[in-house]
């Protein structure tokens, strides 16, 4: 028996799943650039951001929108600029202005101001997912 194709409540769990792991890989980077390398933390979170939406780019086309999969490479290209052109502008600017207000002008650590930023980001990440990446 063939799957029917996911409904947006399932995408929309497996999409903050796979944001979960993302989650990890960015603070993670953010962290040992902040404190191990002593990496200001507004150059930190562009990298840490780069790290996590490469990270998500490919669990959301082999999981999130396995039914939605490239039918080629050249496909596959296309959405990940698609997905730099969402996610990756959405993510990274939203971090910048956030963690600016939160850590910069708040005095918030900069590990809890990011992850504050990347729950604010992640509801405009999905409806740009959802509608412009993988549609």
């Amino acid at each position: 028996m063939k799957r029917k194709e996911n409904g947006l409540l399932e995408r929309w769990i497996r999409f903050n799943g796979v944001g979960a792991l993302g989650i990890g890989v960015q603070l993670v980077t953010l962290s040992w650039l902040v404190r191990a390398l002593e990496v200001h933390y507004l150059w930190a979170t562009v990298i840490a951001v780069e790290t996590a939406v490469l990270h998500n780019f490919v669990w959301h086309e082999w999981w999130t929108w396995r039914d939605r999969r490239a039918a080629s490479a050249t496909m596959i290209v296309r959405r990940l600029g698609r997905f730099h052109l969402a996610n990756g502008l959405i993510s990274i600017v939203g971090n910048l202005v956030l963690m600016r207000l939160f850590a910069g002008m708040l005095q918030v650590d900069p590990v809890a101001a990011n992850i504050i930023a990347i729950i604010l980001c992640s509801f405009v990440n999905f409806g740009a997912s959802e509608l412009f990446v993988f549609k």
